[in-house]
């Protein structure tokens, strides 16, 4: 039995966890946790439970802080029949996720104070795990007037980006960053790929491309844009973050920035860390990324990075589609897949099975770090699994395998290349301040 639960007039008085591994910040322990309300209120190397208690075996599992997203798309506001709020913070559960930052490209795109406290809002409502959404840099993302950078700091924004696309007056970016730098734990965000260069591309620019005929996507527009950018930001003083780095040249400018004492942290998302352009020459949609998915020496530096601690952070940019999006030509099909479900197994299958990095480096970029680029270690995530913290907590089993099947996932979309495909690492139960948001039933779980 993996939960046992005795009942003292019907009410479990707390939840105990027991015979798992805490992984958090301060490294890994043998401990016991016990979670009362909202709280974390004991940690021992063994606990015993009280009458009433709920108790989980987590014998094989590893207790880490709930997991954190940088970059999702939750498609609302919006028409509601791709993704909505609810399916997918229910789908970011699913995953382990306690927090995500939600992007703004939505229908209307979040531009205005009110959207962002109405994001917040009904994923408050939901329940499955906290949202802080993330606002437009420019009006209606149309890249020619910036926003009201301070009203949408109040509303709660601190990530400013359109993207999806990037900003390419560099004018408006630096008032951006002027704005931003001012404003305690703000930072600006970009999809780096200039316009000009990736007009009409549809795939990573190489071999690939130009065997299939379908005009590319240089991994230069990546660079190009990041390098403006970070000179901006040491110029304005802002903080920077690298949305989903695609190729190995723009670690080598945020290395060199860093260099210069430049703020800039960097995601990657477990696609870039799993596939290559080669994935796209079968004509699979499935595997349409934006930016697009590049060479194998790029994939390979971005696990490097990510191994090495270069890259800060493993974000999903979860972006569901309907179908019809995704049934139709390499061409005409929408980019982007789903990943919140996903990104942990995917993580541990590229990475970790392989010997490439260890669980503790994608624990790292899955939960504390985040957590510190957004902030959202003040709403108490990420942080360490002590007496006291609030209890958003995921228990992972690492060893588990499960097959990926999309009409079992939260998310109404079924744009997920792994689909099909049996992963390890499985997501047994997340807490978000003490509540379960999601459980999968061990013995149904494949040893």
């Amino acid at each position: 039995m993996r939960v046992i639960l005795d009942t003292l007039g019907g009410m479990a008085r707390s939840t105990v966890v027991r015979g798992g591994e805490i992984l958090d910040e301060t490294g890994r322990r043998r401990a016991e946790l016990r979670i009362a309300g909202d709280t974390i209120v004991e940690v021992a190397a063994s606990l015993e439970p009280e009458s009433g208690d709920e108790v989980i075996d987590a014998r094989g599992c590893v207790v880490v802080p709930g997991l954190v997203d940088l970059q999702a798309h939750l498609r609302e506001p919006g028409t509601g029949h791709v993704d909505t709020i609810e399916t997918g913070t229910a789908a970011a559960a699913q995953g382990g996720f306690t927090a995500v930052v939600s992007m703004p490209n939505t229908t209307p795109c979040i531009d205005e104070p009110d959207l962002v406290r109405e994001v917040n809002e009904i994923a408050r409502r939901a329940g499955h795990c906290d949202v802080m959404s993330s606002a437009a840099m420019s009006v209606n993302r149309a890249g020619d007037r910036p926003t009201d950078i301070e009203a949408l700091y109040d509303a709660g924004a601190r990530l400013f980006t359109d993207d999806g696309t990037a900003v390419m007056d560099s004018a408006i970016v630096r008032h951006v960053m002027e704005r931003v730098a001012e404003l305690p734990g703000a930072y600006v965000g970009q999809h780096a790929e200039d316009e000009s260069l990736i007009a009409g591309g549809h795939i990573n620019e190489g071999p690939v491309s130009r065997e299939l005929g379908i005009q590319g996507r240089p991994a230069a527009a990546e660079v190009i844009v990041v390098e403006r950018d970070l000179r901006l930001a040491e110029v304005t003083g802002a903080r920077y973050h690298v949305l989903h780095a695609s190729c190995a040249a723009t670690l080598d400018a945020v290395a060199a920035a860093r260099a210069r004492g430049v703020d800039v942290t960097v995601e990657v998302t477990p696609q870039h860390l799993a596939f290559t352009e080669e994935s796209v020459r079968s004509g699979d949609p499935l595997f349409k990324m934006n930016p697009p998915l590049r060479s194998a020496d790029d994939r390979d530096a971005l696990r490097h990075a990510l191994a090495s601690g270069a890259i800060d952070a493993i974000a999903t940019d979860h972006a569901p589609h309907p179908d019809h999006r995704k049934d139709v030509s390499l061409v005409d099909a929408a980019p982007g897949m789903t990943g919140l479900e996903t990104s942990l197994s995917a993580a541990i299958t590229e990475l970790v099975e392989p010997g490439l990095a260890s669980l503790d480096a994608i624990i790292a970029a899955l939960t504390w770090k985040p957590a510190r680029i957004a902030g959202l270690d003040r709403w108490g995530h990420g942080g360490p699994l002590v007496v006291g913290a609030p209890a958003n907590v995921a228990i992972i089993d690492p060893a588990a395998e499960w097959t990926v099947r999309t009409d079992e996932l939260a998310t109404r979309s079924s744009n997920n290349p792994f689909r099909g495909r049996t992963l390890p690492g499985r997501v047994l139960e997340p807490f978000l301040r003490g509540e379960r948001t999601w459980s999968v039933d061990r013995s149904a779980v494949p040893a």
